[in-house]
């Protein structure tokens, strides 16, 4: 099957108010062009320098999230034009966007990247760090950094189940910052999670926009 025919099998099972990320990190350009001639704006990279390749050469409507760790040093790079970053896992961090943002004279939109899954591998912001996090309260005074919602992964498992309960908790979460500290902020709304292995699971449980890389380009 064709890129496109990936596109348009989505956009069949894929409702409509969730929103898709291509995750295109080690593709090439010519692939990420098929997914936007075929109408996909939005993709997902999680290394700088190809992103900013790629952001060069491809064409400039195309909202570019990034979607890996992110290193400080590196905010500078992508701050001018990043859509979302969708890892924003230490108050460290939130300031060097702060301090780029107020650089670029814009908001940076950010999800806060919140650590459900079993594996010490991935990262994030525990609960009990965030709910801390958001306590502290210096997020209010950062206007540069526009919180918009949570991201998180789910365990690698065959175990549906598992997965299930990852997500709900991770939906549970986001009620729970919304109601204490973004009950007023429309723009607090988001919540990214699932990939193409359990996304299906993941809009069941409430995700608004999901992260889907093999489903579009197939394997690398």
């Amino acid at each position: 099957m064709s890129i496109q025919s990936h596109i348009d099998t989505l956009r069949q099972t894929v409702p409509r108010e969730v929103t898709i990320v291509a995750v295109s990190k080690f593709h090439p350009h010519s692939m990420i062009q098929e997914a936007y001639d075929s109408g996909q704006r939005i993709f997902g990279e999680s290394r700088v320098q190809e992103l900013m390749e790629k952001q060069r050469k491809l064409p400039r409507d195309i909202e570019w999230h990034f979607i890996g760790s992110l290193q400080r040093n590196k905010v500078k790079q992508i701050a001018p034009f990043v859509s979302l970053i969708h890892s924003l896992d230490s108050e460290r961090l939130m300031l060097e966007v702060e301090r780029q943002g107020a650089a670029n004279n814009r908001a940076i939109p950010c999800l806060l990247q919140i650590h459900i899954a079993e594996e010490e591998t991935k990262s994030g912001f525990s609960p009990d760090e965030c709910r801390q996090f958001l306590a502290n309260g210096s997020w209010r005074e950062c206007t540069h950094v526009q919180i918009v919602g949570v991201m998180g992964m789910a365990t690698f498992t065959d175990n549906e189940e598992h997965v299930r309960s990852e997500f709900r908790f991770l939906k549970s979460l986001f009620d729970e910052y919304k109601a204490n500290y973004f009950a007023e902020d429309s723009s607090f709304k988001e919540i990214s999670m699932g990939m193409s292995g359990d996304y299906t699971i993941a809009i069941e449980e409430g995700s608004t926009m999901v992260r889907l890389g093999t489903l579009i380009f197939g394997d690398r």
